[in-house]
């Protein structure tokens, strides 16, 4: 297994923590990679605009995939127009174990 460290680009966040995640080295690919980090940072991969090595370079290809070391640090930068949208807080009726019946109480 090959082991990366994965997180979401952002600038507004205190903490940007990394994940580790790991590839089986016998499918080293741009693909699964992306669908792997998207997987596990909750991600749709529609979203990812491109996939960065840190600190500057752009992973583009199966190629460059397989040149990767344990533990490199990768971003997924997104498309998202509004980041705040990615990271916004449920409202009452999106969180689970809300009741909307409940919440319909008549006086």
């Amino acid at each position: 297994e090959l082991v990366l460290k994965v997180r979401i680009q952002t600038h507004n966040l205190r903490e940007n923590d990394f994940i580790e995640i790991e590839l089986d080295r016998q499918e080293l690919t741009y693909k699964k990679l992306l669908r792997v980090s998207c997987h596990e940072l909750g991600v749709n991969p529609e979203q990812v605009q491109k996939i960065r090595k840190l600190p500057n370079t752009i992973l583009r290809k199966d190629k460059d995939v397989a040149r990767l070391q344990d533990f490199q640090e990768l971003e997924l930068v997104l498309t998202v127009s509004d980041k705040n949208l990615l990271f916004r807080v449920p409202t009452l009726s999106e969180q689970s174990g809300y009741n909307k019946k409940a919440s319909e109480l008549t006086y």
